[in-house]
Formats: C-alpha cells, structure tokens, sequence
C-alpha cells in the first residue's frame, strides 16, 4: 500500500495526467459530436457511435502511460526509487496499478461525456443503456483504457527514452496493427489475433450495441474470440508484455 501511494503522489503531482484527463474527454467528444451531429435517418446515431472517438482518447492515455515511466528516466528519479526499494518488481507492479486506476477513471469520464454529449444532440435517438451490449459498449471504454495504459508502461519500461515510446505506441496503434491485414495471404489471419482488434471485438462485439456499430461506418473486429474471451486476451498479453519489461528492468542498470 505505501508504494502505491508513493506512486500515487509522484503520478498525480505533475501536470501531465490532469492535461492527458482533458485531452482525452475534448478529443473523444469532439468528434463524438461531429459524427453524431451528422446522423441521419439511414445512418442512425446508436449507443456504438456516441464511442466513435474513444480511440483519439486511447491515443492520449498511451502517451500518459509512457511518459509516467520515460520522464523518471528522463530525470533518474527511477534510480532514487530503486535506491530507495530494492524490489523493483513491486515498484514497477504499483506503477503499473496506479497508472491503470487513473486511466480507468479517465476513460470512464471519456465514455461517459461523449454519451451524454450525444444525449443532448440527438434527443430524439435511441441512446438508452438497455442492453448488455450497451453498457458494455459505454462502461468498457474505461477497461480498455485501463489495460492499454499497462501496455504504454511496458514499452515505456522497455525504450526509456519518451520520444521513441511515444512513437512506437502511436505508430502501432494508430496505423501499423490496421496495416497488418495488408500482408499477401496471411494478413487477416494474423490481424484477427492482434492485441487492439479483440480489444474492439470486447467493447463492440458483432456490432448489436443499439442495432449495430456499423451503423455508421465503426468499424467492427475481425477476432475470433466472443467479447469476454477477447477482454481476456487483451488484458493477458499486457500482463505478459508488462512480465517481459519488469524483468528486462531487473537485469539492466537503473
């Protein structure tokens, strides 16, 4: 409890997860908003869409994950840390807690805002959390967060160095894992098991969140795997991830 409280106070004392918060909440609604706003009787506003930006959000919180590992590089406060506790596993692990718990919060504010938002644009819509596919679809963005931000620490851990975390992660994420099904033959096979396409595949299922997320164009997830296995999957390979760079951090100097 001490080292996540430690955690806590060093996270929550810089600027960075107040701004990452905003960013996150302004850039999911805002085009939230700009998709919403555009719905029309053949394409439909849907629970699914009111989470149409939540990936711009997903951006944000990555960058936060990083950066709350690389800046202690940057800074060597993580060597005053592991002067300080010996057990760099634990501090790492309370790390990793402390990072995920604010990014849960943020992306559950993000969802949300983005649902409210939609509420008070298309009033005449049905936007009702009626369904297990619904709320999954709202409340999940939070878990989805969450799980990214262990990720973002793990390749923070991994690179040290901000910039180049930070490029990796965006450049995966954003562009490089939707490219994969590029590849000659083998491509959809390999994308179907991708970590952020069963993420999708958790928040968006086969799409019946309020008659379907593709409704308008979201795009749905190739996995295999039903939305509680695909949860598992995503959340098992960050923990491996996050397995990989605590033990690479052990055997490298601070």
């Amino acid at each position: 409890m001490t080292l996540l409280a430690v955690e806590r106070i060093k996270l929550l004392s810089t600027r960075s997860p107040w701004w990452c918060a905003v960013a996150s909440i302004v850039l999911a609604g805002s085009f939230t908003a700009l998709v919403v706003g555009s719905a029309t009787d053949e394409f439909p506003a849907t629970v699914a869409v009111t989470q149409y930006g939540y990936q711009f959000g997903l951006a944000v919180i990555m960058v936060l994950g990083a950066l709350s590992v690389t800046t202690e590089y940057r800074f060597n406060t993580i060597r005053t840390t592991f002067q300080a506790v010996p057990n760099r596993t634990a501090v790492l692990v309370a790390k990793a807690v402390v990072v995920a718990l604010l990014a849960l919060l943020i992306g559950e504010l993000t969802a949300f805002s983005s649902w409210g938002l939609s509420l008070v644009l298309a009033p005449e819509a049905d936007l009702a959390l009626d369904s297990t596919a619904d709320i999954v679809n709202v409340a999940g963005v939070g878990v989805v967060f969450a799980v990214a931000a262990v990720i973002a620490v793990a390749v923070g851990l991994l690179v040290r160095h901000s910039a180049g975390a930070i490029s990796l992660l965006m450049i995966y994420t954003l562009a490089a894992e939707s490219m994969v099904q590029l590849i000659p033959e083998i491509g959809d096979d390999v994308y179907k098991w991708l970590p952020f396409n069963t993420a999708q595949k958790f928040l968006t299922g086969d799409g019946e969140s309020s008659g379907g997320a593709a409704a308008m164009g979201m795009p749905l997830s190739t996995s295999p795997l039903s939305p509680g296995w695909a949860l598992a999957y995503f959340a098992g390979f960050a923990v491996v991830l996050l397995f990989v760079a605590i033990v690479t951090t052990n055997k490298r100097d601070a």
